[in-house]
């Protein structure tokens, strides 16, 4: 297949410090290509990807020095340089939330959209019901609640390459909180299960602006003079084997209906445990008592991040292979670009030489891989 992926461009593809969405476009991409396909990557110049990159800025939006920018001015000249060459692909999937559809209504139907974030917010239903001849991909069945009407194809969770994170077999006594420093990712959560264990705690988090405040308020003087909390800061892809590898436990006290959480198979990648708040997708990402723990109190919590020695790290990293390697996410993917071409007339949809081998059962299904 000739398929474009079209990101967004606030991170670099890979983001080099934090960041969700252009990490999995990256990871997709280059899966895509090692499974022979033909694929172009519409980003900032700074990306690193084995496909064909168009460049459509000089660098992406968050780390750009610039004190005066235009998000949207970046995004609109993307979409103009993909509707230019839209004949050019089979596929054009977008990972651009909704911005690109009152401009390629025309062939939305060669089009698949993955939302990466949150939909439970006031305007989004009216969007998607106007526009509902774009086919939408959810990356949890649980990310759909607030939009059950909407034109789903099928949700397709987070993969990312086996070889990035190295396994830990052993870790080194702590526990780890890796993310963004915000009232719903609930870092004091973290540190009230640390310090009420008595256990190290090693927080690697950005702080945006927008939360700056709740970090100064509230978070800041958490961390500051207790001796069990080290606050590292932002890390990069590089540094994260060694933090997650070297931790007993991922703690992830989410407060919101995460759409994801990318650092839960981070962790699990590492061989590390991941205790989890029952919210949002992680009872789709976390099997209780094998990946780690699913708690729904502090109290719980406390305990759960107590016994996370009893699990097998080794399995943690089998169960990682299985379900969430970059190639598990490609290959269902392809079935989803597949569906799409099999809809089209058939003179447009390049089936002629379609090849489906059968593969190794992932999970409780098989899927066709359409080649």
């Amino acid at each position: 297949m000739k398929i474009a992926q079209v990101t967004p461009l606030y991170e670099a593809v890979p983001p080099k410090l934090y960041g969700g969405t252009e990490r999995v476009v990256a990871h997709l991409t280059d899966a895509l290509v090692d499974l022979g396909h033909d694929v172009t990557l519409f980003a900032s110049a700074d990306a690193q990807t084995r496909a064909r990159l168009i460049p459509v800025r000089d660098q992406a939006i968050r780390l750009d020095p610039a004190p005066l920018k235009s998000d949207l001015a970046a995004h609109l000249s993307m979409l103009g340089e993909v509707l230019d060459r839209a004949d050019e692909f089979d596929v054009i999937h977008f990972h651009t939330d909704m911005i690109h559809f009152p401009l390629f209504r025309q062939c939305a139907d060669k089009t698949i959209t993955t939302l990466h974030g949150r939909l439970d917010m006031k305007d989004l239903p009216g969007v998607y019901a106007r526009w509902s001849e774009f086919g939408l991909i959810s990356i949890s069945d649980d990310q759909r609640t607030p939009l059950h009407f909407a034109n789903w194809k099928a949700t397709v969770h987070h993969g990312m390459p086996g070889d990035q994170y190295r396994f830990s077999p052993k870790s080194e006594g702590y526990l780890a909180f890796l993310g963004r420093i915000s009232p719903e990712k609930r870092p004091d959560r973290a540190i009230e299960i640390a310090t009420k264990l008595g256990r190290r705690l090693k927080m690697a988090a950005k702080v945006d602006a927008a939360d700056k405040r709740y970090w100064e308020e509230t978070i800041c003087p958490m961390v500051e003079g207790n001796p069990l909390i080290e606050f590292i800061g932002e890390i990069g892809d590089h540094q994260k084997s060694a933090f997650l590898g070297g931790a007993d436990a991922l703690l992830f006290p989410i407060d919101w209906p995460e759409p994801f959480g990318l650092v839960m198979i981070e962790a699990m990648a590492c061989g590390t445990p991941v205790v989890a708040f029952r919210c949002g997708s992680t009872p789709e990402i976390i099997e209780d008592g094998a990946t780690g723990f699913l708690v729904d109190t502090m109290e719980q919590a406390v305990a759960a991040a107590d016994r996370v020695q009893l699990l097998d790290r080794e399995a943690i990293r089998a169960r990682f292979d299985l379900r969430f390697s970059a190639t598990a996410m490609a290959r269902r993917y392809l079935d989803v670009y597949g569906d799409l071409l099999a809809r089209r007339p058939f003179a447009e949809a390049p089936l002629a030489n379609v090849v489906t081998p059968l593969r190794p059962l992932d999970e409780e299904r098989s899927f066709a891989l359409i080649g």
